[in-house]
């Protein structure tokens, strides 16, 4: 299925290049941008995002990695609880 008409990028293009990223470094941030420079291109109008977005969390490779869970602690986590309490 064609995702981004602009730049003819289908679903198992993004899958290859997500694919590629985990394989290469298990603990990279994969972004749509990433992958868009992965297939060599770039993005055009903007109006594929949301099916491009939805195309990469259908890639199982795009979990959490277990290296990068829980890093939230101390500090950050203080902020970001503070910050729900105060929103409630």
């Amino acid at each position: 299925m064609i995702v981004c008409h602009c730049q003819n990028i289908t679903n198992h293009d993004i899958d290859a290049a997500i694919n590629w990223m985990r394989a290469a470094d298990e603990t990279a941030l994969i972004t749509p941008g990433k992958i868009y420079r992965a297939l060599g291109k770039s993005a055009d109008c903007g109006g594929c995002m949301p099916l491009f977005l939805s195309t990469m969390r259908k890639n199982a490779s795009m979990e959490i990695p277990m290296t990068l869970r829980g890093l939230r602690t101390g500090k950050t986590q203080e902020y970001f609880n503070g910050r729900r309490q105060e929103s409630n």
